[in-house]
C-alpha cells in the first residue's frame, strides 16, 4: 500500500464540527435540539432482529415433513425458550421429542420440508454520542446531529474504532520514532502522539499496557500487517479488534508527522481528545478523524469561540440576506449560544443585528454575510 499526504485533509485550529449520528434501523431517539450531551451518552437505540435458526424437525422425530405441523406443541408467533419440548411424536409406547436449542420466537413452519425457524431475540443497539455538544438537529427515528466546536485534525490512514482520552505528547519533536522506552504504566487510557515512525512491537506493548490510541506521522506496511495479523484491503477499516486506535497523519513508511499538526495537537496536550480510525480510500472517502473539543461551561458559555469559527465577531458588519430583513446592513451587537426556535418552527444558532436605522432584529446566523471591511 502507498499513500502520501493529501492536501484536502483538514487541519483546523477552530472549527464547527456537524457529526451525523445514525442508527441502523429505526429505533427511538433520547435527545431533543439543543441539547447538551456528552460523548459516552445514549443519543438513540434500537432493537435489530435476532438471527433466524432454522431446524430439522422432522429429522428429530423421524417423520415425514408434510406431518411435522401436527406434532408441534407451539404455533408461529408463540416464545419458545431453549431447552423446552416444542415437538412430540407419540407412537404406541414410542416418543420422539424435540427440544428447542434456542431462546426466541417460533416464526415459521414449514411443512413442505419439515423444517422450523426459530428467530432468536432482537439485538439492542445503543449509539453513543462519540463527540460532546448540542444537538443541532434530529431525524425523528433514526438519528441526530451534533454541533461540537473543536480543534479538528484528519489522518490520512487508521485502523481501530472510536475511543477517547487524555492526549499526551510522548516524543520531543515530529521527526522523532516512537519506541519502547516512550512508553509507561502511566499512558493507561491515554491517546499518545508521536513523530514520524512507529514500530510493531512498540503498538503491542502499548496495548499491554491499556493505551486507547497513538496518533503518529508513518508505519511501514510490514509493521501494520504484523499488527493486524493480515493485509489490509481496501474496505472500510475502523472494525479492527486490534486493542487500540492507531491514525496516521502522514502516510507509510518513516514520514515526519507535519509541524503544524505536531504542534497543534502539542498545544492541546492533557486535554481529552476523540478520534475515530475509520478510512475509505475509495469512492465516498472516511478518514480518520481527532477532534478535540472546546471546552463549554454549565452557564453555557462558550459563544465567542463559537463565533469565531463561523468567522462572527460582536461589531464585524454584515448584510441581511432573507426576508424580510433581505439587504439590510448592520453590525452584529449579540451572539447568543442557545439555539432558538424560529417562525418557520425550526431551532437556529441566531445573532442580533442593529440595522443602520437603530432597531435591532434577531435572524439566524445562515442568514447573514459578513462585510470585508
Amino acid at each position: 500500500m502507498s499513500l502520501a499526504y493529501t492536501p484536502g485533509l483538514k487541519r483546523k485550529e477552530y472549527y464547527v464540527l456537524r457529526k451525523t449520528r445514525t442508527l441502523p434501523m429505526q429505533g427511538e431517539v433520547m435527545v431533543g435540539v439543543g441539547h447538551r450531551v456528552e460523548g459516552d451518552q445514549t443519543v438513540a437505540m434500537t432493537k435489530m432482529p435476532g438471527n433466524p435458526r432454522l431446524v430439522n424437525v422432522c429429522v428429530n422425530l423421524n417423520c415425514d415433513p408434510e406431518d411435522m405441523p401436527d406434532y408441534m406443541l407451539k404455533k408461529e408467533g408463540e416464545a419458545v425458550v431453549k431447552g423446552e419440548i416444542i415437538a412430540r411424536k407419540k407412537l404406541w409406547f414410542m416418543k420422539r421429542e424435540y427440544t428447542s436449542e434456542y431462546d426466541g420466537t417460533l416464526e415459521l413452519i414449514m411443512s413442505g420440508s419439515g423444517q422450523i425457524v426459530i428467530r432468536e431475540p432482537r439485538i439492542p443497539v445503543v449509539l453513543k454520542a462519540f463527540v460532546p455538544g448540542r444537538i443541532r438537529s434530529v431525524q425523528p427515528n433514526q438519528g441526530v446531529v451534533i454541533e461540537c466546536p473543536a480543534t479538528f485534525i484528519q489522518g490520512i490512514f487508521g485502523i481501530g474504532g472510536e475511543t477517547n482520552g487524555e492526549l499526551e505528547i510522548i516524543v520531543k519533536s515530529e521527526e522523532e520514532i516512537i519506541t519502547l522506552d516512550h512508553l509507561r504504566p502511566e499512558h493507561a487510557s491515554k491517546i499518545l502522539v508521536g513523530g514520524s515512525l512507529v514500530r510493531v512491537e512498540v503498538l503491542r506493548k502499548a496495548v499491554e499496557i491499556g493505551v486507547r490510541g497513538i496518533i503518529v506521522g508513518g508505519i511501514e506496511d510490514k509493521d501494520l500487517r504484523d499488527f493486524l495479523g493480515y493485509e489490509i484491503g481496501v474496505a472500510v477499516t475502523g472494525q479492527e479488534n486490534v486493542g487500540l486506535t492507531l491514525i496516521i497523519t502522514e502516510g507509510f513508511g518513516k514520514m515526519n508527522m507535519a509541524r503544524a499538526s505536531f504542534e497543534l495537537l502539542r498545544r492541546h496536550s492533557g486535554e481529552v481528545a476523540y478520534i475515530n480510525g475509520a478510512t475509505q480510500i475509495r469512492a465516498g472517502v472516511i478518514r480518520p478523524e481527532i477532534i478535540i473539543p472546546f471546552k463549554e461551561t454549565a452557564a453555557g458559555q462558550g459563544s465567542e469561540e463559537i463565533a469565531s469559527l463561523e468567522g462572527m465577531t460582536v461589531g464585524m458588519a454584515v448584510r441581511i440576506i432573507e426576508a424580510p430583513y433581505f439587504g439590510m446592513l448592520g453590525k452584529i451587537v449579540s451572539l447568543p449560544v442557545e439555539l432558538q426556535r424560529m417562525e418557520t418552527e425550526s431551532s437556529a444558532r441566531v445573532l442580533e443585528v442593529e440595522l443602520l436605522d437603530g432597531r435591532r432584529v434577531t435572524v439566524a446566523r445562515a442568514n447573514v454575510e459578513i462585510i470585508e471591511e
